[in-house]
């Protein structure tokens, strides 16, 4: 029963981290210290990322019609919109895919650390408070995410590369990207999301294929009830944050970000 509660709470967390640009990495690192599941290092590594592809999957229920280029219901215009909007997320996703595919066991083994990951929290909260101030009078280039350029869905995708590194966040990094580059929170937001679906579906069959598929039935418990709950908590972050954003900037997530940096290297530097 106690496992059972354990993993209700990882899947909250990462169903609130993982669309929120505040790091879910950042957080399981240190939910993980306080929060251990009976079951293998091997195991929780794979577990950790397969939960977010059950949050990806609320961008997919939340945007499907938007992101079916099929639907009945669309124009022939607006199929083809679809589909221009997908080739733009393709676009965005191949930087990540370059860098991401050969160095992800080079980055599991020397960045994934407390220090690298409260460094990472603390400096694009910095960046989200600078970037947003520097922004605070400025009128967006980019307003909806037809007019977003294959160019600038690139120079995008090449923002989400530094999301490679532990505790900057994905969503963070891209947002922030995306801020740079002229676009509106609300279109930042909303391109984040959808590459998201790719990148994450890969990220998570690639762990599915190095931990394997024989899992005991603990371990299926765990998974299922873990990919539930973050689905589920996922659906009601994207809302808030969709909603949030209309009338608010990102700097609260910025000092969100540099504070639990700060009580990161102070929890590990007290416990060391």
């Amino acid at each position: 029963m106690l496992n059972i509660l354990k993993t209700i709470f990882l899947g909250i967390v990462e169903g609130i981290t993982e669309w929120l640009p505040i790091s879910s990495t950042g957080h399981l690192i240190l939910v993980d210290e306080f929060v251990k599941l009976k079951a293998s290092a091997e195991f929780m590594e794979m577990f950790n990322v397969v939960i977010q592809l059950a949050a990806v999957m609320a961008v997919v229920v939340l945007y499907f019609h938007k992101l079916n280029p099929f639907s009945p219901k669309k124009s022939t215009q607006q199929k083809k919109n679809t589909m221009i909007l997908w080739s733009k997320v393709v676009v965005g996703m191949l930087p990540a895919m370059v860098v991401g595919i050969p160095f992800d066991d080079w980055i599991d083994e020397h960045l994934m650390n407390y220090v690298v990951v409260a460094i990472a929290l603390i400096v694009y909260g910095i960046l989200f408070i600078l970037i947003e101030n520097r922004n605070k009078d400025a009128v967006p280039k980019v307003t909806k995410l037809k007019d977003l350029t294959y160019q600038t869905a690139f120079f995008i995708g090449c923002f989400q590369v530094l999301s490679l590194i532990p505790g900057t966040s994905r969503s963070g990094a891209t947002i922030i990207g995306a801020l740079l580059l002229g676009t509106s929170r609300y279109v930042a937001a909303e391109y984040t999301f959808f590459m998201a679906i790719p990148v994450m579906a890969g990220a998570s069959f690639l762990k599915l294929l190095k931990f394997g598929f024989s899992f005991t039935a603990n371990e299926v418990m765990i998974l299922a009830i873990g990919c539930l709950v973050s689905f589920v908590v996922s659906v009601l972050a994207i809302k808030f944050l969709m909603g949030y954003i209309k009338k608010h900037d990102f700097k609260v997530f910025g000092y969100y970000r540099i504070v639990l940096g700060i009580l990161v290297l102070a929890y590990f530097f007290i416990a060391g």
